[in-house]
C-alpha cells in the first residue's frame, strides 16, 4: 500500500565549485544542535579527507542527518566539481529533493550547470539557495535572474522552474526570504526544506529493496554499504539476496544496520522505506547491487554515469631508485591491479583494464583532476608506481563510422586587462569563443575545445594570468575530430646522463641551459628529468659533476653563488610537463620525471628509428 511518511526528507546540496555547499552543512549542523555550545567544531566539518582540506573542495560524496522539528532531514554533501560527477549521479539516486547553492556575485557557472541537468532529469524538487549575499558587488536579482534562465535552458518541467528562493550567507549561517531580510538563523531555510521537499512515498507492504549507491571500509564490521530503502522493512539478521546489475544473486544476512544521525551512524535494529541507511554482512558489495528480499524477482534499475573521456597507464616502478621509499611488497604488479580494481567499486566514473603487458594498466576517468585525486591517494597510501602522459579517449559513431573526440565546454573568468592573454592562449589552441561578457572589471569568456588540445593547458593559462584567473571546464559530447594537431610542448627536457647526487658546482654551471626541478644533493638517475631546457629538443647533461680538488680554499658561500632556485613541481605541474616519451615516478615522499627509456644511448637510437619510420 502507497503512503507518505512525513517524519523523512532526503537532499542534496549541489552546487558549482567554491558556491559554500559544505560551509551551509556547518551551519545547519550547528544550528540543528549537534554540537555542545562549548565544542570546537572547525570550518568545513564534512570535508574530513586531507586532500579535501588542502584543496578545498569536496571529492567524496558524504552522507549526514539533522532533525527539526520532529521531521528527520537526511542531507547529502555533493563535489561541485564536473571531474568528481559519478559522486553526484550516483547520490542523487537516493534523495527527493535539492538545494541549488548560487553565488551572488558570480551566478550560475558551469559546474551548477551540470549538476542541476542531473537533478532536474531525475525530477528533483530544486531549492535554490542565493548564497554569500554579504559580498561586496552581489547581485542577487541578476544571480536569480540568470538561474531561472538555466532552469528553462535545461527543459525544466513547469513545476521544476517554479522554484522556491531562499537568501543565505552560509559563512554566518543566516538566512531569509529576501536577500535584506536576513533573519539570523537558517530557520527559513528549515521551513522551505519541510514545506517544499516531498516526503518520499513508500509501499510498505511490498518486500525490502535497497539499492547501493556508496561504500566504505570498517576495520571491524567490513564492508559497509549505502543506499535508500524504497520499499518494506529491514531488520538486523534477516537473511536478504544481493542482486548483481548483471542478475547474479548472492545470499547472505543483514549482520548490522545503521542510520545516520548528525554526524555518526547509529546501529539500529530496523530500518523503514523512505529512510537512508547503512548496512554490513556482505564481504563483497558493489555499488548498483539491490539488496532485497529472498523473494524478490528482479533487481532496481543500475546507477548509469557517463563513460570517461581521459586515460594514463599506471604501471610498475622500474626506476634505479624503486623500492626505497614505498612500503615493502607494495609496487608489485599484483597489488597495483587489486588497488587500482578496488577504486573502481567506489569510483563509478572509473574503468581499468589491463594493459599491453602484464605490469601496465590503462585506467580511465572524467578529467585530469579526477585521475590525479587517485593517483594522490594512491602515494598517500604507500604505494610507488609511474604513470603515463594523459591521453584523450576516441570513440567510433555507430551509425556513420567516423572518429569521434571529446569536446569540452571551457569557462574562464580573468581580469579585463588579461582578456587579450587569454585570447592568445585559447587562439593558439584553436579554441572557438561561443559567449563573453564583462562585469565589474571581469571578463568572462566562454570557448568551445577538444579536449586533447586543452591537456597541458591549466599550468600556461595559471602563469599568463599570474595565478589570478579562474578556468572551469565542462564535458560537452562527442564531435568528428577537427583537423588540428595536438600541441606539443614547446620546450624540451634536460635530462641526466649518469647517476649520483646533483652538486651546485654542476648546476651553476648548466643552468644557462634552462631551469632545474631539482636542487643540490639530489639523487639522480640516468635519464631522470632534471629541467626544462630552453630550446624545444632534449638535452643530455652532468649535473653530478664535481669540483676538481686544488690546494685553492674557496669560501663556502661561492659552492652556491649564482645558483637560481629550482622550480618545485605539484602532481598536477608533473602531469601536465609529461611528454610522449616520458613518465612520472610517483612514491610516498617524490616525484620524479624520467624518460621511458632511461639509457640514453638506447633513447637517441628509439628517436632516430622513429623518425626514419616517419619518413619513409
Amino acid at each position: 500500500m502507497q503512503q507518505v511518511r512525513d517524519d523523512i526528507r532526503n537532499i542534496a546540496i549541489i552546487a558549482h565549485v567554491d558556491h559554500g555547499k559544505t560551509t551551509l552543512v556547518d551551519g545547519m549542523l550547528k544550528q540543528a544542535h549537534v554540537f555542545r555550545e562549548n565544542q570546537h567544531t572547525g570550518e568545513r566539518i564534512l570535508d574530513s579527507n586531507d586532500l579535501e582540506r588542502e584543496r578545498g573542495i569536496t571529492i567524496l560524496a558524504k552522507n549526514t542527518a539533522v532533525t527539526w522539528g520532529g521531521v528527520k532531514i537526511n542531507i547529502v554533501d555533493t563535489p561541485g566539481h564536473a571531474d568528481f560527477g559519478g559522486e553526484v549521479e550516483r547520490v542523487l539516486n537516493m534523495v527527493d529533493g535539492a538545494l541549488l547553492l548560487v553565488d551572488a556575485v558570480e551566478g550560475p557557472m558551469p559546474q551548477t550547470r551540470f549538476v542541476l541537468r542531473k537533478a532536474l532529469a531525475l525530477g528533483l524538487r530544486v531549492i535554490v539557495v542565493i548564497n554569500k549575499v554579504d559580498r561586496p558587488y552581489a547581485r542577487p536579482v541578476d544571480a536569480l535572474n540568470e538561474t531561472f534562465d538555466l532552469f528553462i535552458e535545461l527543459g525544466a518541467s513547469e513545476m521544476q522552474a517554479d522554484f522556491p528562493v531562499v537568501y543565505a550567507v552560509g559563512l554566518d549561517g543566516s538566512a531569509g526570504y529576501t536577500s535584506d531580510g536576513l533573519t539570523g538563523d537558517l530557520t527559513p531555510l528549515f521551513e522551505t526544506i519541510l514545506k517544499e521537499v516531498p516526503a518520499p512515498r513508500i509501499d510498505t507492504d511490498a518486500p525490502p529493496r535497497l539499492l547501493v549507491t556508496t561504500l566504505e571500509y570498517d576495520n571491524y564490521k567490513g564492508q559497509i554499504g549505502i543506499g535508500r530503502l524504497t520499499s518494506g522493512t529491514l531488520r538486523r539478521g534477516m537473511p536478504v539476496v544481493r542482486i548483481t546489475p548483471q542478475g547474479k544473486r548472492h545470499s547472505g544476512r543483514l549482520e548490522y544496520l545503521f542510520t545516520f544521525h548528525n554526524l555518526t551512524k547509529v546501529e539500529v535494529e530496523e530500518v523503514h522505506a523512505g529512510d537512508i541507511l547503512a548496512f554490513g554482512g556482505f564481504e563483497d558489495v558493489n555499488i548498483s547491487d539491490t539488496i532485497a528480499d529472498p523473494n524478490a524477482a528482479e533487481a532496481l534499475p543500475p546507477i548509469s554515469v557517463e563513460e570517461p573521456t581521459v586515460r594514463m597507464t599506471f604501471g610498475v616502478n622500474t626506476s634505479p631508485l624503486a623500492g626505497r621509499e614505498g612500503k615493502t611488497g607494495w609496487g608489485t604488479s599484483r597489488r597495483l591491479r587489486q588497488r587500482l580494481l578496488d577504486e573502481t567499486r567506489s569510483n563509478v566514473a572509473l574503468r581499468v583494464r589491463d594493459g599491453e603487458t602484464a605490469d601496465r594498466f590503462i585506467v580511465s576517468g572524467r578529467g585530469e583532476l579526477h585521475l590525479g585525486i587517485l593517483i594522490e591517494n594512491m602515494r598517500r597510501e604507500g604505494y610507488e608506481f609511474d604513470v603515463s602522459k594523459p591521453e584523450v579517449i576516441f570513440r567510433e559513431d555507430p551509425e556513420t563510422g567516423d572518429t569521434l573526440e571529446p569536446i569540452e565546454e571551457v569557462h574562464i573568468d580573468v581580469a579585463e586587462e588579461m582578456a587579450g592573454t587569454v585570447f592568445e592562449l585559447m587562439g593558439a589552441r584553436h579554441g572557438e569563443m561561443v559567449n563573453m561578457r564583462s562585469d565589474s572589471g571581469t571578463a568572462y569568456i566562454q570557448y568551445r575545445i577538444p579536449t586533447r588540445l586543452l591537456i597541458g593547458f591549466r599550468t600556461h593559462f595559471v602563469r599568463a594570468t599570474s595565478g589570478l584567473g579562474q578556468i572551469h571546464t565542462l564535458f560537452a559530447g562527442y564531435e568528428p575530430i577537427l583537423p588540428y594537431p595536438t600541441p606539443q610542448r614547446q620546450f624540451g627536457s634536460l635530462v641526466a646522463d649518469q647517476n649520483g647526487a646533483t652538486t651546485a658546482y654542476a648546476l651553476v654551471s648548466a643552468q644557462q641551459r634552462g631551469s632545474f626541478f631539482i636542487p643540490p644533493g639530489t639523487e639522480v638517475y640516468e635519464g631522470m628529468v632534471v629541467g626544462e631546457h630552453i630550446r624545444a629538443d632534449d638535452l643530455t647533461i652532468n649535473v653530478a659533476k664535481a669540483k676538481h680538488l686544488t690546494n685553492h680554499r674557496a669560501k663556502p658561500s661561492e659552492t652556491t653563488a649564482g645558483l637560481t632556485p629550482h622550480r618545485v613541481l605539484s602532481l598536477d605541474d608533473c602531469i601536465e610537463f609529461l611528454a610522449e616519451d616520458e613518465l612520472l615516478e610517483v612514491t610516498p615522499t617524490s616525484l620524479r620525471l624520467r624518460k621511458r627509456i632511461l639509457n640514453n644511448e638506447n633513447r637517441l637510437k628509439d628517436v632516430k628509428r622513429k623518425k626514419m619510420l616517419v619518413a619513409g
